[in-house]
């Protein structure tokens, strides 16, 4: 059996590669990575072993020092047991390689355990102490929402405890039953298999562990700003540098920052660029805290203008005293805690009572000012970002509210309205309100009213078309609901606008039309088709009885009054007419990367509209769609002979971690077509990738440029081949048109181009 000689930097083996020899390191030593880590072999090591029991390879094998292999095919079932049977000093070093290997392995396992405990100690040590530091100094403190279902470490099947003991025990055996062992074939073959078993469990829990680690790791530090590291920043430029606790602060952040250094996680980029730009501001700082120098001047005409801003919104709702009083009191109550994000009984209540009272003043406020030709400023701030008090605000946050108020408007030709906008397109007529959470619209709620006997059939007809009905509808049903939806924190939330809840800048996370536009631009370079219907289409005068046509519809895009972290997909249609705009909602001040919180909510639209068109065959895969294939790919995974054991196991965790969520598993696998595979990367199995290719194409261009991958060649050709019988259809039809001397209408060339995918 020849040996070969490979130069340092050779790929020896990738992952995913078929499993069809094994090779012994007789010089050199050699990398194995995996998703979260590697082990060195070395000379005696045999390359291949830890996935002896499966098919294929799941380490990717490079050379380190110029190394010298020894390959034994796997050309059979039997191969293992020819090779370990026939010669006893093979069997040995594949024994002891094993275990060696194993124990690697198993020793990772047990130090990302313990770096999975320290990260959850450190997180809460350090946001104690900025909680502490921030109530001694009488600064309100921000909130991070990673906080929220803040937890230790948990595993749903975690490996026995002695698995480790059991291993290492194989070194302290006497050396005569190490002599013995190789001469027991059964038993080697065994061992390896069970090893290569145990090897892949603790993949599998590593996996979880590194989701977890990385997670927290977040907490100090991520491209959204939204984390620790902001969070003491900003309180040293408030305090100052050279202050007593401001010393402490910035010993806190060194630490931070040694701590982000020395452990895995997070973008070294993205480290230092965030640390020279902390450093930098720190050089700066003089007299004059980074807080002052940054925030826009305010006048002294605008603090009068801010002044008692409460009374005003009060005042100009036209509330009966009572209620304007309990406001007043549940405000001032609110202003008092030094923990708005506590979860204490005391705190819940009294967030709760906040949020009936607002939307109580918000409904008879938003009634007066339908009627008013010019709507005050201060209510402007109320109704598009529920600002209520200028001290709550914070002082520079209520200016710059104050200054945006006038020019804070939506572009109804981009289906983009601010909340505002909304309620008065709801009031005016001009849009039907939204479903409520039973998923109940308007029209069948006021049916369902009328044959309760609750309204009379006039009643029905009157209040249909009655603005301050439909007003009504939407105030109650859909605004408290999705605004507390697109807060993102569902157990702390309150409607009112409060400086705690302002985690980044005002003016980096605010949501212009430009900015959603872009977001959905970047979601249809990737997935052209998303927003597009069948519908039918009709033209007598050319000759054309019947066409079945694409053709796209936009969202909406409301943008709720709060600051937030979610977008939510309300209803994929108006009505029951599918060639409406479906409804997508999104914090006015959006905290997370807002083209990623748009391919997630573009994903559940793919979900919701095909369960629309297919009714209560949306599950059915004798009628083949988006909805049915993805479901029974799901249902049956474990049966599909086309998944490998490891694919088969990650759609496993995939279903674990959506919570046996169907739905929930397909976004975030269209998320990675989107963000991903959409960008050469790929991450999805071959069944999940033919459905997302099939029902969510790449436009032309990418599709030619993707189909020299061998991993979407097939895919692409199989797609371009059913794309050519539809172009086909579609050119007889505008031959026949040309040759009768007919002008091809428009929407037939605008149907072409989407089919073929170059709209």
């Amino acid at each position: 059996m020849a040996s070969k000689e490979l130069n340092p930097g050779t790929v020896i083996v990738t992952s995913g590669q078929v499993l069809n020899a094994v090779h012994l390191i007789t010089q050199g030593s050699v990398r194995a990575s995996f998703p979260g880590g590697e082990i060195i072999l070395k000379k005696g090591d045999i390359i291949g072993l830890c996935d002896i029991a499966y098919d294929s390879h799941f380490f990717t094998y490079t050379v380190v020092d110029t190394a010298t292999l020894l390959s034994f095919p796997l050309k059979t079932a039997n191969s293992l047991k020819e090779i370990i049977s026939g010669n006893t000093e093979v069997s040995r070093m594949f024994y002891t390689s094993m275990i060696n290997q194993v124990l690697a392995i198993l020793v990772q396992y047990a130090r990302l355990k313990e770096s999975c405990s320290e990260i959850y100690r450190l997180s809460l040590e350090y946001y104690d102490k900025y909680i502490n530091t921030c109530n001694s100094n009488g600064i309100i403190s921000r909130s991070l929402p990673q906080f929220e279902s803040f937890a230790p470490l948990s595993l749903e099947d975690d490996l026995e405890p002695w698995l480790l003991g059991y291993y290492a025990s194989y070194r302290e055996f006497p050396a005569e039953i190490n002599q013995l062992l190789p001469g027991f074939p059964a038993y080697i073959i065994g061992a390896l298999n069970r090893s290569s078993i145990d090897i892949h469990s603790a993949f599998s829990v590593m996996e979880d562990m590194n989701d977890y680690y990385t997670e927290k790791m977040s907490v100090f530090m991520q491209e959204n700003g939204i984390d620790m590291f902001d969070m003491y920043t900003g309180l040293l430029y408030r305090l100052g540098p050279d202050s007593p606790d401001g010393t402490a602060v910035k010993e806190n952040i060194d630490q931070i920052i040694e701590y982000i250094k020395t452990h895995p996680g997070i973008d070294t980029d993205l480290v230092y660029e965030r640390v020279s730009a902390y450093r930098t501001k720190l050089q700066g700082l003089s007299t004059v805290t980074a807080e002052e120098s940054e925030t826009e001047e305010v006048s002294p005409q605008t603090v009068k203008e801010l002044a008692n801003s409460l009374d005003v919104i009060l005042d100009y709702s036209g509330v009966n005293e009572e209620t304007a009083n309990s406001f007043r009191k549940c405000i001032m109550q609110y202003k008092k805690l030094s923990d708005k994000s506590s979860t204490e009984d005391n705190a819940r209540a009294l967030r709760a009572e906040i949020s009936k009272l607002f939307y109580q003043v918000y409904a008879e406020a938003f009634v007066m000012s339908v009627r008013d030709k010019v709507v005050p400023t201060i209510l402007k701030m109320f109704f598009n970002f529920g600002f209520v008090d200028e001290e709550l605000a914070g002082i520079e946050n209520a200016n710059y509210l104050y200054n945006l108020a006038e020019h804070f408007t939506g572009d109804s030709k981009n289906g983009v309205y601010t909340a505002y906008e909304w309620f008065y397109n709801i009031y005016n007529v001009a849009k039907d309100p939204s479903r409520n959470e039973f998923d109940v619209d308007f029209l069948a709620y006021l049916h369902e009213q009328k044959v309760t006997a609750k309204i009379s059939a006039e009643d029905e007809i009157r209040l249909a078309n009655d603005p301050f009905e439909r007003l009504k509808f939407e105030l109650e049903n859909m605004f408290p609901m999705v605004n507390k939806i697109t807060f993102g924190r569902l157990s702390t939330f309150c409607p009112v606008f409060s400086e705690h809840n302002i985690i980044k800048p005002l003016k980096s996370c605010l949501v212009t039309v430009d900015s959603i536009v872009e977001s959905i631009k970047k979601v249809k370079q990737i997935d052209y088709s998303a927003f597009y219907r069948e519908t039918v289409y009709t033209n007598e005068k050319a000759n054309i009885p019947k066409e079945f046509i694409g053709v796209e519809v936009l969202p909406d895009v409301i943008l709720m009054p709060n600051i937030g972290t979610r977008g939510v997909m309300w209803q994929e249609i108006e009505g029951r007419k599918r060639t409406t705009p479906a409804r997508l909602m999104i914090s006015a001040f959006h905290l997370e990367d807002l083209p990623t919180t748009f391919v997630r909510l573009v994903g559940e639209f793919r979900w919701e509209m095909c369960k629309r068109i297919q009714g209560a065959r949306w599950n059915d895969v004798s009628d083949r769609s988006l909805t049915s294939e993805y479901f029974d790919y799901v249902q049956f995974y474990r049966k599909n002979n086309e998944l490998s054991a490891e694919a088969k196991e990650k759609v496993k965790q995939s279903l674990i971690k959506s919570k046996n969520s169907f739905k929930e598993m397909f976004v975030r696998d269209y998320i990675t077509w989107v963000l991903y595979e959409g960008t050469g990367s790929p991450r999805l199995n071959k069944i999940a990738r033919t459905i997302m290719s099939t029902y969510c194409p790449f436009p032309k261009e990418l599709r030619t440029k993707m189909g020299a991958n061998p991993m979407f060649k097939e895919i692409i050709d199989h797609y371009e081949v059913k794309t050519a019988q539809k172009l086909h259809h579609l050119d007889n039809v505008i031959q026949k048109l040309n040759y009768l001397g007919i002008p091809v209408p428009k929407e037939i060339t605008e149907h072409r181009a989407y089919i073929e995918g170059t709209v």
